[in-house]
């Protein structure tokens, strides 16, 4: 994991424009503020070359800033207090991350954390998600 890329996924970037469209929403429905002008200029490039994911790097400044803020207000890490990892697994089964991912967490970058999140939530076998989902904040499975 040391030295890979981080992308940034347009189910983020979608994410962080529907923030800033509440946020401030259009006065006319034609002017848009300044972070969702920048990251609609990410997010029209994006879909017109096909590409589900950006270089973290490569967004323009204002585009980063707006897509950070949102990505400020989310939950930092998936732990639930139940480190499987600490027992030896490779894979934790309270959040579905890697060992490696647990050890370096704290430094790791905005993007690499989405990543992260995104593929454990994909994957949604994690207690986080299932038996103990009331830790993580949301409902219990059925």
């Amino acid at each position: 994991m040391p030295g890979t890329m981080a992308a940034i996924h347009i189910t983020d970037v979608e994410s962080a424009i529907n923030y800033w469209r509440n946020r401030q929403p259009s006065p006319d429905g034609v002017t848009l503020a300044p972070e969702l002008r920048a990251l609609a200029e990410v997010y029209a490039l994006m879909v017109y070359l096909h590409e589900p994911e950006a270089d973290e790097f490569s967004f323009p400044a204002p585009a980063y800033a707006a897509w950070k803020h949102w990505y400020d207000t989310m939950p930092d890490t998936p732990c639930i207090a139940i480190c499987s990892t600490s027992q030896g697994d490779d894979l934790c089964k309270g959040c579905g991350r890697r060992f490696d991912e647990v050890q370096r967490w704290p430094e790791m970058t905005p993007a690499q954390k989405r990543e992260t999140w995104r593929r454990i939530t994909l994957r949604g076998d994690a207690w986080r998600f299932n038996r103990y989902a009331e830790r993580a904040g949301g409902e219990p499975a059925p």
